[in-house]
């Protein structure tokens, strides 16, 4: 990548925003000025890029003009209500907030390439997918030459990292106030997370679903290509700081070969297969790490025709940041 690129990083001080700077370095991204906003109560702060301080600044002043390629790794509301600037400036966007219908700005998954997407020009509009659909559909994308999902069953169990840093920093509390037998309150959640593990993370539909685990089942069925797939989801939140851990069941028409997948697994990129008798752990394997972690690959209990295995994978570093990072690789490379 000989040519060099101005971006904007929106949200820079957040969990995701610190680990996209950490990835832009670490990949050596061809930035040529890197410029990080955030709110107005966060302006002020600076990052480490290159061996020097960037001076985080206001969203609301700038001018997105400056740049080609903007990150938003801010809230929803914040990707609502800026996306169209963007846009007009000539500036192209990668969303990690799922924010935007998929009919507006599709999402990718870096190892399948860009070639599922509609003809387009810049300025992009982009998604990167949830952390959790990034992890199931790299999976369910290495498997392809040897079986095709009738259905898919995903039960995530997710850190509190997905609700940003705030949700971390109300995990450390609680843990704090009960550790030291104080009476505890909690603050952004309606119940208790430290030591426990709740069934629900957001508010719910009519039909009781959340807003996250619609959003999972519309990406896996974008980005697996296979628009009435049959996805089942339930997002639970766990006393986890980082790294999710789902428990994923597929459905084929003939019986699994679990030695075949198995072997597609372990030559798939992206992906570290633990070998059998063994399984991965958020805390122990995924955090920190590039790959996706599988173990436990089974057939069903009563029936051959189903595939069931266990991932683990760094929510905020995989998830997010390296897919977004990776995302705007391949538009540099062939499109900007």
């Amino acid at each position: 990548m000989s040519q060099s690129f101005n971006i904007a990083l929106v949200g820079a001080t957040g969990s995701i925003g610190e680990a996209l700077v950490e990835l832009l370095e670490e990949r050596d991204f061809p930035v040529k000025e890197l410029h990080l906003l955030a709110s107005s109560e966060s302006a002020g702060q600076s990052l480490s890029f290159r061996g020097r301080q960037v001076r985080v600044r206001s969203l609301d002043a700038f001018d997105f003009a400056q740049v080609q390629l903007a990150f938003f790794a801010a809230g929803a509301d914040v990707t609502r209500a800026q996306h169209e600037r963007v846009l007009a400036a000539g500036c192209s966007l990668i969303d990690l907030s799922a924010a935007l219908p998929l009919s507006q700005a599709p999402c990718v998954l870096p190892e399948a390439g860009l070639d599922g997407l509609p003809a387009r020009h810049a300025p992009w509009l982009l998604s990167s997918p949830t952390p959790c659909a990034v992890a199931t559909a790299l999976v369910l994308t290495a498997l392809r030459p040897l079986l095709q999902p009738r259905q898919v069953q995903l039960t995530a169990m997710l850190a509190a990292s997905t609700l940003g840093r705030s949700g971390v920093q109300e995990l450390a509390r609680q843990t704090a106030e009960l550790l030291n037998g104080r009476p505890l309150e909690p603050k952004g959640l309606d119940r208790q997370v430290a030591f426990n593990l709740l069934a629900q993370v957001g508010a719910l539909d009519e039909q009781g679903h959340a807003e996250l685990e619609n959003r999972l089942a519309s990406e896996l069925q974008q980005l697996l290509g296979v628009p009435d797939l049959p996805v089942s989801a339930t997002c639970a939140l766990a006393p986890v700081f980082f790294g999710d851990s789902l428990a994923l069941g597929v459905q084929v028409d003939g019986e699994v070969d679990v030695a075949a997948v198995s072997r597609l697994l372990e030559a798939a990129p992206g992906i570290e297969l633990v070998e059998a008798g063994d399984y991965p752990t958020a805390v122990g394997d995924a955090v920190g790490q590039d790959q996706v972690y599988v173990g436990r690959v089974r057939s069903g209990v009563s029936d051959p025709r189903q595939l069931n295995l266990w991932i683990a994978s760094d929510n905020v570093r995989k998830g997010a940041a390296l897919t977004a990072v990776q995302i705007a690789e391949l538009l540099i490379k062939h499109y900007l």
